[in-house]
C-alpha cells in the first residue's frame, strides 16, 4: 500500500442515495466548530479526472508510479481544506461509495456515512421538485423539458441515472471487504424521527465527542446553486427536524415498482456488522 504524508485533518465522507437527508445531515454536523460538511463538492470528480489521466489511457502514464499517484490524489483533497479550520472535514458526494478501496488506501482511518431512503420515496422527492418547477428545466435531466413521470422514473433509476448509479455504488460499497469499520448507513426516516439517536451513534461510529446540535434551527443555503442547476430547492432544508406523513404523488404501479429494493432492510441481504442506524 503506498504511503502518503500525514494532513492536518481528519477526513469522513458522506455519500449514498440523492434525496436521503445528506444535506440535512451535513447542515446539523456543520453546527460543530469542530467539524466541517457541507453539500457535494467537486473533490471526487477532481479524484476521478485525475485517476483516468494517470492511468494507462495517458501515454506519459508509465512515468507515475502508485506512490506518486497516491501523494496526487490525497494532495488534491489536502490543497482543497488546506485552509479549512475545521479539524474533522466530511466531504460529500455520492460516488464515494463506489470509491471505498481507494479511500481506505488514501485515507485508512477515514469513514463513510451512506445516506438511505426508500427507492419509491426518492423518485417521488424529485418527481415532487420537477412538479414545483414547471418553468425551469432541471439538469437532472440534462435539461429537457419533456417527458412523463415514467420516463423521468426510468431514466433515474437506470444504471446511469442519479438514482441508478447511486443505488449501484452503495451495494458496491455494502458488500465490499472494507466496509466493515468504515460504512455506516443512516436512514432518512431515522434522521428526521430521531435526530438525537441518530447523532449519537454518528458520533460513536465517528469516535469523536458528542456536541449539543440546535435540531429546530438548521440552516443552510444553496439557492443560488440549485437555481444554477434549473432545480431551486434542490438542496432546501427546514429549519426544524421533523418527519412529515404524506402521500406519494406517483402512479401506484410505478410506486410498487420501487418496493422492496431496500436491500439494507432485508435480513437475507442484510450485513451484521455493517451498522444501519
Amino acid at each position: 500500500m503506498p504511503e502518503t504524508a500525514p494532513s492536518t485533518h481528519r477526513y469522513h465522507f458522506i455519500s449514498g442515495l440523492p434525496r436521503s437527508g445528506s444535506t440535512l445531515l451535513a447542515a446539523i454536523l456543520s453546527q460543530n466548530p469542530r467539524f466541517s460538511a457541507g453539500m457535494s463538492s467537486p473533490v471526487a470528480g477532481l479524484v476521478h479526472m485525475l485517476l483516468h489521466e494517470m492511468s494507462g489511457q495517458n501515454e506519459f502514464s508509465v512515468f507515475i508510479d502508485n506512490r506518486q499517484r497516491a501523494a496526487i490524489l490525497r494532495g488534491i483533497v489536502d490543497h482543497y481544506y488546506a485552509d479549512n479550520p475545521a479539524a474533522v472535514v466530511l466531504d460529500t458526494n455520492r460516488t464515494w461509495c463506489g470509491k471505498l478501496p481507494l479511500l481506505s488506501t488514501l485515507f485508512p482511518e477515514s469513514k463513510v456515512i451512506a445516506c438511505v431512503r426508500e427507492l419509491p420515496w426518492i423518485i417521488d422527492s424529485i418527481e415532487r421538485l420537477v412538479r414545483r418547477n414547471v418553468f425551469e428545466p432541471s439538469s437532472i435531466f440534462n435539461y429537457s423539458a419533456g417527458g412523463t413521470v415514467y420516463t423521468r422514473s426510468n431514466g433515474l433509476s437506470g444504471p446511469e441515472g442519479l438514482v441508478g448509479q447511486a443505488y449501484d455504488a452503495l451495494k458496491e460499497a455494502y458488500y465490499g471487504e472494507q466496509a466493515a469499520g468504515r460504512l455506516i448507513l443512516v436512514q432518512y426516516e431515522s434522521l428526521v424521527s430521531h435526530p438525537e439517536r441518530t447523532l449519537k451513534a454518528l458520533y460513536t461510529f465517528l469516535e469523536e465527542p458528542e456536541y449539543p446540535h440546535d435540531l429546530n434551527r438548521v440552516r443552510f443555503d444553496a439557492e443560488a446553486y440549485d437555481r444554477k442547476a434549473g432545480t431551486p430547492g434542490l438542496h432546501r432544508i427546514r429549519p426544524r427536524i421533523e418527519a412529515v406523513e404524506r402521500a406519494t404523488i406517483l402512479p401506484p404501479e410505478l410506486f410498487q415498482r420501487f418496493r422492496g429494493d431496500a436491500f439494507w432492510k432485508d435480513p437475507s441481504q442484510a450485513r451484521k456488522e455493517i451498522p444501519v442506524l
